[in-house]
């Protein structure tokens, strides 16, 4: 049978990821569902992880950087009294201990983790070390000397106390490792510990309200179907600045030309602003004094469209 051919696809799908695949799995399995030409994830989530994984198709791809640097929102379960080799339910099992802590003492630990704190990742990441990936040289029985690397968490909370089990949820910033938090808790507590469950809930502004199931995408029988799901690529963008753009302008900014900042209404900002012609995404720009810069341009068929008709 011949493969149908590939097309251009734009926007963000908002998958909640199952448990027991990998991050790389879900982009190709939607890329397929799609049948797009281009796709990519935004935040790597562990194969035992579930939750929040924004996919991002065709010019929304320009955008994962800035989704990637958004703040993201976990929940996770730590056992106590076991500590794996991963930090987590897939590794061996390499300490034990027979401290359970109770909630006061949770409650108490908890605040020597808000803040800027310093993380040791665990072997078992993506991390490269010297070009290879952490992991890898792991499973080759290679000893690993993983950087320390601070990282920001804005709020952390017990939700639940078990027999020897707690949940929590913690909000923090790219580049947190959650099991390695959950591992240096527990030693905080006097014992040890490892996640058994992890659901990622936020990531920059996407959250669950959003999502939807694999599961959901494979029963429909239609690509056209399928596509009703995927969000504008703006709406990663609803937080930020927004100038609006001539015709001529866009078509400047399009083809990587500065703009004079004067008779724009808006001040040098060193975050990006959106530029739009309409109601269409034209480019995130850079404003100083002296230029408004594309930093990330799109090229939306629409644009070339509605640009080519406002200029004849």
């Amino acid at each position: 049978m011949k493969q149908k051919k590939r097309e251009d696809v734009d926007g963000w799908l908002i998958i909640d990821k199952p448990k027991g695949m990998g991050s790389t799995e879900v982009v190709g399995k939607t890329r397929w569902l799609l049948n797009a030409n281009k796709n990519g994830h935004t935040g790597t989530l562990d194969p035992f992880a579930t939750g929040v994984l924004p996919i991002a198709f065709g010019e929304a791809t320009k955008l994962v950087p800035f989704v990637t640097e958004g703040e993201k929102e976990y929940e996770f379960v730590i056992k106590w009294g076991e500590q794996t080799s991963t930090d987590d339910i897939e590794g061996e099992v390499v300490a034990r201990s027979s401290k359970i802590p109770n909630r006061e003492e949770i409650i108490a630990a908890l605040p020597c983790f808000i803040g800027t704190i310093t993380q040791i990742p665990p072997i078992y990441s993506a991390i490269k070390i010297n070009g290879q990936q952490a992991y890898k040289l792991a499973r080759k029985g290679q000893n690993v000397d993983m950087p320390p690397r601070q990282v920001e968490i804005y709020a952390l909370e017990l939700l639940e106390i078990g027999t020897d089990t707690a949940k929590f949820r913690v909000k923090c910033s790219k580049g947190t490792y959650v099991r390695t938090l959950g591992r240096d808790l527990a030693i905080k507590l006097g014992t040890v510990g490892h996640l058994i469950e992890l659901r990622r809930t936020k990531c920059g502004i996407f959250d669950l309200n959003s999502k939807i199931l694999l599961d959901s995408l494979e029963k429909m029988e239609y690509v056209e179907e399928r596509r009703k799901f995927l969000l504008p690529i703006e709406t990663s963008l609803r937080d930020i600045a927004e100038i609006a753009v001539s015709a001529e302008d866009a078509l400047k900014l399009m083809h990587g030309q500065g703009l004079s900042p004067k008779g724009f209404d808006i001040q040098p900002s060193e975050n990006p602003v959106a530029a739009k012609f309409g109601d269409c995404l034209i480019a995130l720009v850079r404003i100083d004094e002296r230029k408004i810069s594309p930093i990330r341009v799109f090229n939306l068929n629409k644009i070339k469209e509605k640009t080519d008709v406002d200029n004849k």
